[in-house]
């Protein structure tokens, strides 16, 4: 059996296999570290993640399965993140004097109003980010903290967005329910956690974990291998096409049963041979990303603040979002009285910024650190830059018509599935990814699941079953991961 992918959906995969009998499962990934965007980077001994993982889930199944995988390595860590607007730090969660204080009461009672105003007289049809946002938050609330931070997430305006991202990601949270939760202290929202687990070197040990048992048992993963091209039969892969990242290695071809692909599916569609029918090639096609990159920072001091990260509304700087990886585990960081700094940027691999040498970067960072109030540029003594490319589907007026168009003609094949994040160029988590993946080892073995029913939007609004063959239940409910957008991913 041969799986596309190292990260969480794919190694997940393998791993599900072996314990249904598979001696031999075999993993590609491209690249020459397992975890995907979950992945842990390594610099000088200073760990960081890409993104941001909290492993936080309501997915029964995930959950044991984190603690069968890695039992002893999770640390229990507080939440804490902010959000800066206007030149302020507001709390988030919500906290009802530190919000009143920062916005004014006469600013505030605005932000009441509208929210009223909107909830007496909504948008009648929901079809945008937007809509859908200010329906639930009041038009002012929108144009606070929504509008200019998600544009600055996705590089498209809010009315490009489709709702149903807003849907899948900001869940059941509402105004009425923030406010409360302020109030009382009580948080029912998976989006408001409070408290999670995070391995102590980061979420990447968790997938090197995997790689290593998959490998104990008699799998392979290799690495820095491709699958280039999927050859099939009509409706059935027979084969695929796999070209080694190495210098003087030759393409060679790979034999198996049965597929699970999690590379991305606009790049699945256009690998096949022969080609995919004209019409799905352009659905293909239509597909889009946002990219990402990571300016890691390495500062003198230890505790520069105790945010694990911070969002970061303001028009004046690029950075978006800012982690303290201290805060998420002190080994992460190698030397006392240092401290390492995520500054996140959300690019297209066609800009400037994204093609930018990597010394200017740094002083860029450091500068906008600075400018934040968080620490001294000159206190910054070395760092360095991560680009991820395909970090996230994006969700505009196109892609639903064009993933329609790619699942009714991959649904008739009979010996391949397509799991996780960009596998389904859904904004899936990496529980729902691993979950996916699990599903999809069940239908090798005779169940029937619906791989594209794991979190859909009312999975937020009722917790619902979907059960396998083997009798297996997982709650397809919300969970913390890799969000970028605050009220989504704090």
């Amino acid at each position: 059996m041969a799986i596309i992918g190292g990260g969480p959906a794919g190694l997940t995969a393998a791993y599900c296999l072996q314990k249904h009998g598979s001696s031999h499962p075999i993993v590609l990934e491209e690249s020459s570290q397992v975890g995907g965007i979950a992945r842990t980077e390594v610099y000088k001994g200073y760990r960081f993640d890409i993104g941001g993982h909290r492993f936080f889930t309501k997915v029964k199944p995930v959950e044991k399965l984190w603690k069968e995988v890695l039992p002893n390595d999770f640390l229990r860590r507080p939440r804490m993140s902010r959000i800066y607007y206007r030149g302020k730090y507001f709390a988030y969660p919500l906290k009802m004097f530190n919000a009143l204080n920062n916005m004014g009461i006469y600013e505030s009672a605005r932000i009441m109003l509208s929210y009223l105003k909107w909830k007496v007289r909504p948008h009648v049809e929901e079809e945008n980010f937007e809509q859908w946002v200010t329906n639930r938050f009041g038009g002012r609330l929108f144009w606070h903290f929504f509008k200019a931070y998600t544009e600055k997430v996705w590089g498209i305006p809010c009315t490009s967005i489709r709702a149903d991202w807003a849907a899948q990601r900001i869940q059941n949270l509402s105004l009425r329910k923030a406010v409360w939760n302020a109030i009382s202290g009580s948080n029912d929202t998976a989006s408001l956690i409070g408290a999670f687990d995070y391995p102590r070197l980061g979420p990447g040990m968790m997938w090197e974990t995997f790689r290593d048992r998959v490998e104990e048992k008699g799998g392979e993963v290799r690495m820095n291998s491709r699958a280039t091209r999927i050859y099939r039969d009509d409706h059935h892969v027979t084969a695929m096409e796999v070209t080694p990242n190495e210098e003087g290695a030759k393409p060679y071809r790979l034999e198996a049963d049965q597929f699970i692909s999690s590379m991305p599916i606009s790049e699945l569609i256009l690998a096949m041979d022969p080609p995919a029918p004209a019409e799905v090639q352009v659905a293909a096609r239509t597909l889009r990303y946002r990219d990402f990159l990571i300016v890691t920072l390495i500062l003198k001091g230890e505790d520069l603040f105790p945010d694990n990260w911070i969002y970061v509304h303001s028009p004046e700087v690029e950075v978006g979002r800012i982690q303290n990886f201290r805060s998420w585990s002190e080994e992460m960081i190698p030397e006392p009285n240092r401290s390492s700094i995520g500054m996140e940027y959300f690019v297209n691999d066609t800009d400037t910024m994204w093609k930018t040498d990597n010394a200017v970067l740094i002083k860029q960072a450091a500068a906008e650190l600075e400018h934040l109030g968080l620490a001294k540029a000159s206190d910054v003594v070395d760092g360095t830059v991560i680009r991820q490319p395909k970090a996230y589907p994006v969700y505009d007026g196109d892609y639903q018509d064009a993933l329609a168009i790619i699942r009714d003609w991959l649904g008739n094949f009979d010996n391949l599935q397509v799991v996780g994040r960009n596998g389904m160029h859904r904004y899936n988590n990496q529980d729902h990814s691993m979950l996916t993946a699990m599903l999809a080892v069940d239908n090798i073995y005779g169940a029937k699941n619906d791989l594209w029913a794991v979190n859909v939007e009312r999975s937020y609004h009722e917790e619902f079953e979907i059960a396998s063959d083997r009798d297996k239940a997982a709650e397809a409910a919300p969970a913390e991961s890799n969000r970028p957008a605050q009220f989504a991913a704090a």
